[in-house]
């Protein structure tokens, strides 16, 4: 994809006007970093600067920190919202490279989170994420599984942070070393702490059971 506007002309003549390409979404978020951080350009240092790996980081860890919000608010709609917000935060941090990915994933499951205690929710996304009626065979199945989907992601707002964390990034799929990697965790107790937290999930899950 291009990053620039092509120049067309015949015998080096400039054209009229030039159409630059529609700016990349890593792009979009290095700019809109710029503007609220104050600075004109990128730069690794500097009070309110952009890092000038942002871009980088943000193709290679992007798909992930989608994947790890995705997972706590059930709609790709507000996953990448939260994906934005956590690009943001990153590229005005001091955060080492080699420490981006399990940073970015822990800062998606944190802000997802707070998305979801806050009521920060987008009730027609939601409902979108979910499935249509009219895509499923018996309506009453749909809004079951919908409920119980509501039910689970409330559950897990209700947890002690560091477990809803740990269960949210081996869910979305980080191995054991990943997930102790990024919540500075030996990697024997990730394991505990993930049963732990899958225990009180269930346990808030019965305590708040519907009533017949």
């Amino acid at each position: 994809m291009k990053q620039d506007g092509e120049l067309a002309g015949h015998g080096g003549t400039a054209p009229a006007a030039v159409v630059p390409a529609a700016p990349s979404p890593a792009g979009r978020i290095v700019r809109r970093a710029e503007r609220e951080g104050g600075v004109a350009v990128p730069a690794p240092a500097g009070r309110g600067a952009v890092r000038a790996d942002l871009e980088a980081v943000f193709r290679s860890a992007y798909p992930r920190v989608v994947a790890v919000a995705a997972r706590v608010l059930g709609s790709r709609d507000e996953a990448e919202d939260v994906a934005q917000e956590v690009f943001l935060t990153f590229g005005r941090s001091a955060v080492p490279a080699a420490e981006a990915p399990g940073w970015l994933s822990v800062a998606a499951a944190h802000t997802a989170l707070n998305h979801l205690r806050t009521g920060r929710r987008r009730a027609w996304r939601e409902e979108a994420a979910g499935g249509g009626a009219a895509v499923s065979p018996d309506v009453a199945d749909t809004v079951v599984t919908r409920d119980e989907r509501r039910r689970v992601r409330a559950a897990l707002a209700r947890l002690p942070r560091r477990q809803a964390v740990a269960l949210v990034l081996r869910h979305s799929g980080l191995s054991y070393a990943e997930v102790a990697a990024a919540l500075d965790l030996s990697p024997g107790s990730v394991g505990t702490t993930v049963r732990r937290a899958e225990s009180s999930l269930r346990k808030e899950l019965n305590r708040h059971a519907p009533s017949d």
